[in-house]
């Protein structure tokens, strides 16, 4: 069952091998038509977009991929099964637009699905999988993207059976590398029970380089709010940050630049927080109209530099409150960024500390001075460890900072950084609090000092409330006491359990939010949480491939 298979995996550390015959380093960048023109597909909007891309500056910033998306297709297959571009909207071909694409310096996608019929109720892959693949790659395309309509029984099996076991075997017997993208999990978001979407993710990061994890950005001629769009998919991706590493990227959807009921700021804090993200940076626009305040954020180099960094870290929340969110990350060149996004409806000013930024201030003179560079304005100032922190001043309402710091001590060029930020249960998203007597519970998140979490190379766990006290368990509750940064190590899986070294049980959260420790069972609800990134994540199997 499954609840044994998790326990059995933890035991015994299995890694997952890697299963995959691309080497995708770094998250992907380029265009797609789907949230601009959704099935009103055609030759034209291929062949601007690259023209435009090669002259406007995306493709030498690293916007490199021209990907269609569905309706490219007739609705009937020709007499030998294979699929047929509709050449009213294609007439010159799927092969010609590709060898196109090629000589404009990109390198040209398509798409397909699962199920029995695509999304837009076009010929899917269902039962030809073979036959399609073999075509798309001979008419010259080496990115797929798989969607997940009309999946026949529609259950995690299901999907589990066509991609992990039909798709992943023939990706890895083709002879050519082709960049797959797995839409599977976005089919079993936002549930009253995550463990299916849990179980997609974890067989996802064996088959392919990147997950759309959950609804569609809102598309251009959509009335809803762009701005509620984009925060749903920004708070399904924060439960994920576990599963990124290069080679396997967490995809949040489109940037859908110029849509028009963003403000400037949102549209400028759709590319800071995907660019926080290491998310792919796939640009849904009608890229030879852009204005020119919607390509200049494209195009900002600072933000493209961390969204391509090599570390590819996902950025996670330091803290969170109702009006603003705090995420941090680390470079590979030892750098670290912090992102300030602003919720609310009216312009502040946010100070955050060295201490929650991850900074150990107590290794560096009050005099050191670090170098924090706004990457929207490209400017970098000199602010001492005196200062207490980094301040952003008029925080526009939905708008986003970015900072990029550097600078050290003792011949040193960087700062010693510890993982630092929430744990909390990526369910519920409730956090896990410290009080002043050291009883742990699952509250609101409020952007309190007993809710941002330190992490130590060795496990022990400690607020910044409480510095000198550690997570530990006492008789199956959780507590923090000086006595638990000597006892109680923590290991934190893929699966999303934090575990106690002690007595392998889980950390879990109780209905009446109470924090207690329990036996593990499989990625349930109550027990899959999230924690700081640079935290150690230790990969097992977890998921029933039986």
């Amino acid at each position: 069952m499954k609840s044994q298979l998790v326990l059995a995996s933890v035991a015994g550390l299995v890694s997952p091998a890697t299963t995959t015959n691309v080497d995708l380093s770094l998250p992907p960048m380029g265009f797609n038509n789907w949230a601009r023109f959704t099935t009103h597909i055609n030759q034209s909007i291929f062949t601007d977009a690259a023209t435009a891309m090669a002259s406007n500056g995306m493709l030498k910033a690293g916007y490199n991929r021209l990907n269609l998306d569905d309706a490219w297709s007739t609705h009937d297959r020709a007499a030998n099964g294979s699929m047929v571009a509709d050449t009213t909207k294609f007439p010159k071909g799927l092969t010609w637009l590709a060898s196109f694409i090629k000589e404009k310096g990109f390198i040209p996608g398509i798409y397909t699905d699962s199920g029995t019929l695509s999304c837009g109720r076009y010929p899917a892959a269902y039962n030809h999988e073979a036959i399609d693949l073999k075509d798309f790659s001979d008419w010259g395309y080496e990115y797929l993207k798989l969607d997940g309509c009309n999946v026949p029984g529609n259950s995690e099996a299901a999907y589990r059976h066509l991609y992990f076991d039909v798709w992943r075997n023939l990706l890895l017997k083709f002879p050519k590398p082709v960049v797959f993208s797995n839409s599977a999990p976005a089919y079993f978001s936002g549930a009253d029970n995550l463990t299916d979407w849990y179980s997609i993710m974890g067989w996802s990061q064996k088959m392919g380089q990147l997950a759309r994890h959950s609804d569609d950005i809102i598309n251009y001629d959509s009335k809803g709010s762009a701005w509620d769009s984009l925060m749903t998919n920004y708070h399904q991706h924060i439960r994920l940050a576990r599963y990124q590493r290069p080679n396997f990227f967490n995809d949040p959807d489109f940037l859908n630049t110029d849509h028009p009921n963003y403000t400037y700021e949102e549209k400028k804090t759709h590319m800071a927080l995907w660019s926080s993200f290491s998310a792919p940076l796939i640009v849904s626009a009608d890229i030879p109209n852009l204005k020119k305040e919607e390509l200049e954020i494209l195009l900002n180099k600072d933000l493209i530099a961390i969204d391509q960094d090599s570390l590819v870290q996902q950025a996670t929340l330091v803290s969170s409150s109702p009006d603003v969110d705090v995420l941090s990350k680390n470079l590979a060149n030892g750098d670290r960024i912090l992102t300030i996004l602003n919720k609310a409806n009216k312009a502040s000013d946010y100070t955050v500390s060295w201490a929650r930024i991850g900074i150990q201030i107590d290794r560096i003179s009050p005099d050191t001075a670090l170098s924090v560079k706004d990457l929207w304005t490209g400017k970098t100032d000199k602010v001492k460890i005196s200062a207490g922190g980094i301040t952003a001043k008029n925080v526009g309402p939905h708008g986003t900072f970015v900072y990029r710091i550097s600078g050290g001590m003792g011949g040193s060029s960087h700062p010693i950084v510890l993982p630092t930020g929430l744990i909390f249960n990526t369910f519920s998203l409730k956090c896990l609090s410290d009080d002043t007597s050291g009883r742990v519970t699952w509250k609101a998140c409020d952007g309190s000092d007993g809710q941002t979490w330190t992490v130590s190379a060795e496990g022990h766990i400690n607020s910044l409330l409480r510095t000198n006290e550690c997570l530990t368990e006492v008789k199956g509750k959780l507590l923090s006491r000086h006595s638990g940064c000597r006892t109680d190590a923590w290991k934190y899986y893929n699966s999303g359990n934090l575990i106690n070294g002690n007595s392998n049980r889980c950390l879990t959260e109780e209905a009446d939010g109470s924090a207690t420790i329990t036996d593990c069972g499989y990625v349930t609800n109550r027990q899959v949480v999230g924690l700081p990134i640079g935290a150690k994540v230790i990969e097992v199997d977890y998921y029933d491939n039986n």
